[in-house]
């Protein structure tokens, strides 16, 4: 047992005396207002789970608190006792919450808050309107106090009271520390990564619903005997507000929360009565000074500041024959993952196109090709993300279909490109809540020690060394990376699917993360990986499969794939259309427009982009060349402004701008064209375009958009349409007219050529060709190098974020540094 739950312990034991003490010692009204504090409690504690474990909202708790104090006064009104009455209205609520859940958690944040608020308001008045019932609004009456034998009634049910308060208390400890309540964590962390470790989300937020109400139904069931007259006036809608404020001003998803937010919201107002014309004013003064100093709630600031659990660690060497023993329960038949035809479109756009892949066990398959071909969308079909419009995904059956959550009960675990740990779990609750595949078990259980030391296990094999008790929100790049792989591994799946899990790697960890994935593999895994690394690639892959806009281009040993013609054409631009470059070679001025020095770049991890230098003089076409993932939009990013560079030196027209924001470089001259066109979808194209020229005081605006317009002639009937409801080339279109509205010194076009059709490739060129003979700076970066080579005057070559070749584009056709730049090396052939 460790330090924070002795503490829990000792606290909830201190809670239990005190709560005793005062049942006996206070008298009265400061009696009445102690019951009333409890039930606050019980209520709060409630919404915790609600609140603090599964992160969703209600402000219509007030219903189940009335619900459970009618169900109570009707019954013991009719003569059932008291001690059956409780439960039974707990029971009730508890059902309500539940059947409330299954149509309010298709929905979220405010609209949830909306459908508990008219929830709140069809119980008020369903209580008003059912006079044979519940009285109506004269209410019920003579609510009969519970008798205790040998103590005086009011004294027994502030004992109960106590009892209940710490009932709950109790519950929401060991659901949090359980695998029940790591569950409801994971989901409001993220639903998509709980859905890839077998987690059905209702199950757990409908679990939180449920019991969050029962025990405002228990509270409110205390309530009724305790006043002995209720009626629809006793549960105002406020009263729900109050609640919520207890959750938050305790601190939300802390055991002992409920204890403070009840203090504010029940006591506080007491201890102000004697200044009853400016009570609600200091009230609500306190309230937003609690809130405004400590934003996680006070118990949330004191264990900040004060509690300090010491750091574990796992094993430095993983015992490898029991992780064998755990990973042979997963085998089943057959030769590994099949995948045949699989095929979707998302409106006119076909996403994928007839992909098959064969994944055998024990060897890593790898999915690759130029930006927008389909890889990820592949994955997401494969782990039940998106539903395919046809074939089949074979794992022993067809998977085809199903549910996220069911393709990872099936075995079947997967890696995303941004990574998606629970950053509210630590380390290790992670792994734990992974490996149970989905399966809770029941609602109270705890975590056995052999299911710790496993976990522990997989982290020491994927090379995590860090605590395992530190949150998953306070871990570096590489860390996060290495934690969500072993989070995988512990579903015990037959399939790991990895999207691009090298990002964001230096070149050593990537290394690492070659050896990982071998021993993966050895373990009787079937390896699929998404990735950009090539040279990564090429020495860990048995077979590759290339898709080029969604389409299987070739399939086979690295080796072979590296020399495939068409791998090569679809890097490097595969259209029949060569581009039109300058009849007269560029020859002016070497003042340059932009000068980078040194520039690195990194997104807390690895540099993406290390040293890189650029020169851009006025009127000159620059093409920056290199494989996806090399660092090009992270160059195009931070000279923008939209990524602060770590370090070196940005020189726009003399001015230093690397410390500059994003519209402080627009206004200098620099425009971006960004990767996938950012329109303003609910605009027309005319006011996307009056946009660009924000800047531009005294601006002929319908001149200028004229000028547009006959660069782009196609959107001369287009003007007036929402941007959104353009074809993707058109959207391109409007994003460079948009860009010439600023009247920009440079132009920086990221990508424009990503997800065209090679007619409107064609158009756009041309365009772009007109652009640079007019005299118009420009900088490129696109998947078609021949293309850009063929508009651009000189490129730079990056591979892993540094330069590898530059000079002019005749040179670099045809050299082979570039196609290792996008192909990388087989390692494996080399040996």
């Amino acid at each position: 047992m460790n330090r924070s739950l002795s503490l829990n312990d000792y606290g909830l034991v201190l809670v239990a005396l005190t709560g005793a003490v005062l049942s006996f010692a206070l008298e009265s009204y400061t009696l009445l207002v102690f019951n009333l504090y409890c039930l606050s409690v019980i209520v709060a504690s409630g919404l915790n789970i609600l609140i603090g474990l599964s992160g969703q909202i209600s402000f219509g708790h007030v219903a189940f608190y009335a619900i459970g104090a009618y169900c109570s006064a009707l019954m013991t009104l009719a003569g059932i006792p008291f001690a059956l009455a409780l439960p039974s209205a707990g029971l009730v609520a508890g059902v309500a919450g539940a059947l409330l859940a299954i149509p309010a958690l298709r929905v979220k944040g405010p609209y949830l808050a909306m459908i508990t608020i008219a929830f709140a308001f069809v119980v008020h008045h369903g209580l008003m309107e059912w006079r044979s019932l519940t009285g109506g609004a004269n209410g019920l009456m003579g609510i009969p106090m519970p008798e205790f034998e040998g103590l005086e009634a009011e004294a027994g049910l502030a004992l109960v009271s106590v009892g209940v308060m710490l009932l709950s208390l109790w519950l929401f400890q060991r659901l949090s520390l359980g695998p029940w309540g790591k569950a409801m964590r994971a989901v409001k962390s993220s639903e998509v990564a709980a859905q890839s470790i077998g987690i059905n989300p209702v199950v757990p937020k409908t679990c939180a619903f449920a019991l969050s109400a029962g025990l405002a139904g228990l509270s409110g069931a205390l309530l009724a005997p305790l006043m002995m007259f209720i009626s629809p006036s006793t549960f105002p809608f406020t009263q729900s507000i109050l609640f919520v404020l207890a959750v938050i001003v305790g601190g939300a998803g802390y055991l002992f929360g409920p204890l403070v937010g009840a203090v504010m919201i029940v006591l506080l107002p007491e201890w102000l009565s004697g200044v009853a014309e400016y009570r609600l004013l200091l009230f609500s003064g306190l309230l937003l000074a609690v809130l405004w100093i400590a934003p996680s709630g006070v118990m949330g600031m004191i264990l900040a500041r004060f509690h300090q659990s010491p750091h574990r660690f796992g094993p430095e060497t993983p015992d490898l024959g029991q992780l064998r023993k755990y990973f042979n329960r997963a085998k089943g038949s057959g030769r590994g993952l099949g995948v045949e035809d699989l095929s979707i479109s998302f409106g006119g756009v076909k996403a994928a196109q007839q992909v098959t892949l064969d994944a055998p066990y024990g060897e890593v398959t790898s999915i690759i090709g130029p930006n927008g071909a389909g890889k990820t969308t592949v994955l997401n079909m494969i782990s039940g993300f998106y539903r395919p419009d046809s074939g089949a995904i074979l794992l022993d059956q067809d998977l085809a279909g199903r549910n996220a959550w069911q393709i990872a009960r099936a075995g079947i675990a997967r890696t995303y490109q941004t990574t998606m740990l629970f950053d509210e779990l630590s380390v290790l609750d992670n792994i734990l809540i992974a490996q149970r595949n989905g399966e809770l078990t029941y609602l109270l259980a705890r975590e056995s020690r052999q299911g710790v030391t496993l976990a522990q296990q997989l982290l020491s094999f994927v090379g995590y060394r860090g605590p395992i008790d530190a949150l998953a929100s306070d871990l570096p790049h590489v860390d996060r990376r290495l934690v969500e792989i072993a989070r995988g591994l512990a579903t015990c799946p037959r399939v790991l699917l990895l999207d691009e899990p090298a990002a964001g790697l230096s070149r050593t960890e990537t290394d690492q993360l070659a050896g990982l994935l071998r021993a993966i593999a050895g373990f009787g895994i079937a390896v699929v990986i998404v990735e950009h690394d090539m040279p990564l690639i090429m020495s860990i892959s048995d077979s590759i499969l290339v898709l080029d806009s969604g389409k299987p281009i070739a399939a086979g040993t690295p080796s072979s794939v590296q020399q495939d013609p068409a791998v090569i054409a679809a890097y490097l631009g595969g259209t029949d259309y060569q581009g039109r470059g300058r009849e007269v070679a560029w020859d002016g001025s070497r003042e340059a427009t932009l000068f980078v020095k040194d520039l690195v770049i990194d997104y807390g991890a690895a540099p993406v982009v290390d040293k890189v230098s650029l020169v851009i003089n006025p009127g000159e076409c620059v093409a920056i060349l290199g494989a996806n993932g090399a660092g090009k939009s992270s160059i195009m990013r931070a000279l923008a402004g939209l990524h602060r560079p770590t370090a070196g030196s940005v020189v726009l027209n003399n001015q230093s701008i690397e410390g500059m924001d994003a519209s402080l470089i627009a206004s200098r001259g620099l425009a971006l064209v960004p990767e996938g066109r950012q329109m303003f979808p609910e605009l027309s194209v005319r006011d996307n375009l009056k946009l660009g020229a924000y800047l531009r005081e005294g601006a002929d605006l319908d001149a200028d958009i004229e000028k547009v317009l006959q660069r782009f002639p196609r959107l001369q009937d287009r003007q007036h349409s929402p941007a959104g409801l353009l074809s993707g080339g058109e959207q391109q279109m409007v994003a460079i007219g948009r860009a010439l509205m600023a009247e920009p010194s440079i132009l920086l076009l990221d990508e424009p050529s990503l997800g065209l059709a090679p007619a409107m490739i064609r158009e756009l060129f041309e365009v772009l060709a007109s652009l640079r003979d007019e005299g118009t700076t420009i900088l490129i970066v696109d998947q078609m190098a021949n293309l850009a080579m063929a508009l651009a005057d000189r490129a730079y070559v990056l591979e892993t974020g540094q330069i590898v070749k530059q000079g002019p584009c005749a040179e670099l056709r045809g050299d082979s540094a570039l196609e290792a730049a996008y192909l990388g090396v087989s390692e494996k052939n080399v040996a």
